[in-house]
């Protein structure tokens, strides 16, 4: 019984230790290169677009289970193979479509 409390613990505690020695680890040795003459501005990050990503992923998942229950319901095809191929095909045209606006902007700022 004790046992089921104390994993979540141990759970959140452990991501918690890690994330927390990547950070010091990471900021000690940014201080280290600025001290022996590092350009600060090589720890510039690019800007993400994690958001649209995210965002077309989604979407594709959303167009895919539609898409996949149409299938089952027009066709003779059975529900778990027309969902799942149709999430991935969407998920996928989704990310693919997040790549080449990426790229887009990317060429468009040069």
């Amino acid at each position: 019984m004790f046992v089921e409390i104390l994993i979540p613990f141990i759970f959140f505690a452990t991501v918690f230790g890690v994330l927390y020695t990547f950070l010091i680890t990471r900021n000690k040795e940014r201080l280290a290169m600025i001290e022996k003459g590092a350009d600060p501005s090589i720890f510039a990050q690019r800007r993400t677009r994690i958001g649209l990503k995210l965002g077309l992923l989604a979407m594709g998942i959303a167009i895919g289970v539609l898409m996949g229950q149409m299938i089952v319901h027009l066709t003779s095809m059975e529900k778990e193979p027309a969902t799942f191929s149709m999430v991935f095909l969407w998920a996928g045209a989704g990310l693919v479509l997040e790549h080449f606006l990426a790229k887009k902007e990317e060429n468009k700022g040069v």
